[in-house]
């Protein structure tokens, strides 16, 4: 019976992801409804079979984050940051200051929760790598200008939120009082700054490990590695995405990276799938008219601040309005990363550390806003002509405005 649940799990993301492409849309938001119309909660509301949250779903929606953090961290090597930082640190930090400033104030009254609202600013907050970097791949606008202030942006968030995850976990899973989340921040923190060694001063170590001819060999090492290391970071309290992404980064200085992603990408689509499959598995359809508003809300106010901050960042690559115009919309898109904070929050309701009708309005919120801003965001970025034309005609009268005065 379990296979057949397994059979059915992957025969649906299947044609999710079918579906999709026919329609050109991003799959993820295809995946998380597959989850939810083969869920209890509504299969299994209309008397008909359903697929159950087995340990299979549970530990392949584990690989998945794993996967996906990982690949993002071998997109990245410490070098390449350095000679960028100051670009990126221009655009990165407009970006955090703007939408988590933005997302604490709007999570506090969203949901009347300090931490709550710590949760909900970086839901808002983290626009996602993953969406973002296929639709540019997808647009063609890979090779262009405007590809360097989103993909550094992107960066200069991988690393705030792999602290930020790091820290949010500690307090929502640390247990009672400040000590004990204190201690677990500490842990956290430390673990990470070994991870920052390990990347910093190891790439011959993770070198000597790919010295084989077999690919065989190279996927088995690679993925013990990465999912021992995620495991223990897990272990200790620290996120598994936040020690993937830096597991990723560290293997990315061994000159192997070509050869990883050709290996691994089938294995991170398959359980990255699996991930956001379980999401929509887990997440009742009818708690979106509790939280309906919620994300309307969200919507309507972390839009603009998400174009606002975008502009800005290509500003600060000194691109023109048209690719800054493009820079601002492919910055709408959140995915992956808000869904990853959403689990924090149905993990400390699962360890007793959180309320737990807090932690599934999050969840709802968190599912709810990714699906509308998955599809708004891919569709801005590919019907931005109109936007580009309008703001620069604006841009052009404002300035002959100023000049004539």
């Amino acid at each position: 019976m379990l296979l057949l649940e397994v059979g059915v799990l992957f025969a649906a993301v299947a044609l999710a992801g079918f579906v999709a492409t026919r329609l050109g849309q991003s799959v993820i938001p295809f995946y998380i409804v597959s989850g939810m119309l083969l869920s209890p909660y509504v299969l299994g509301r209309l008397g008909m079979p359903f697929v159950e949250e087995t340990v299979f779903v549970e530990i392949g929606a584990e690989l998945g984050i794993v996967f996906l953090l990982f690949f993002l961290g071998l997109e990245f090597n410490l070098d390449r940051l350095m000679e960028s930082k100051q670009e990126i640190g221009t655009a990165g930090t407009i970006d955090l200051v703007i939408n988590f400033g933005v997302g604490l104030l709007l999570g506090y009254a969203l949901f009347r929760d300090p931490l709550a609202a710590f949760l909900a600013a970086g839901i808002v907050y983290i626009s996602s790598s993953a969406i973002i970097t296929k639709s540019l791949i997808d647009l063609g606008w890979i090779a262009n200008d405007e590809s360097a202030p989103m993909l550094g942006t992107l960066v200069y968030e991988d690393l705030v939120i792999a602290v930020y995850l790091a820290v949010a976990s500690a307090i929502v899973l640390g247990g009672d009082g400040f000590g004990d989340a204190a201690v677990s921040i500490g842990i956290a923190m430390g673990f990470i700054l070994l991870l920052l060694l390990a990347v910093y001063f190891g790439t011959s170590y993770f070198a000597r490990v790919l010295e084989t001819d077999s690919n065989e060999f190279v996927v088995l090492r690679v993925i013990g590695v990465t999912v021992l290391i995620a495991g223990a970071a897990l272990a200790l309290g620290v996120s598994e995405a936040v020690a993937a992404f830096f597991v990723g980064m560290a293997f990315s200085a061994t000159g192997h990276v070509h050869e990883i992603e050709n290996l691994l990408e089938p294995i991170r689509d398959t359980f990255a799938a699996v991930f956001f499959f379980w999401i929509g598995l887990i997440t009742d359809p009818l708690l979106f008219a509790g939280v309906a508003g919620l994300i309307v809300a969200a919507v309507i106010v972390t839009t603009p601040t998400k174009l606002v901050s975008g502009f800005l960042g290509g500003k600060a690559y000194d691109l023109d309005d048209r690719r800054s115009t493009r820079v601002a919309l492919g910055m709408t898109t959140r995915g992956e990363f808000s869904l990853i904070i959403a689990t924090i929050a149905l993990a400390g309701a699962e360890a007793g550390t959180f309320p737990e009708a807090l932690a599934t309005d999050i969840n709802a919120f968190a599912v709810g806003y990714v699906l509308v801003m998955a599809i708004l965001g891919t569709t801005l970025m590919q019907y931005s002509e109109p936007f580009e034309r309008f703001v620069v005609e604006r841009r052009s009268e404002s300035d002959a405005s100023v000049s004539a005065d």
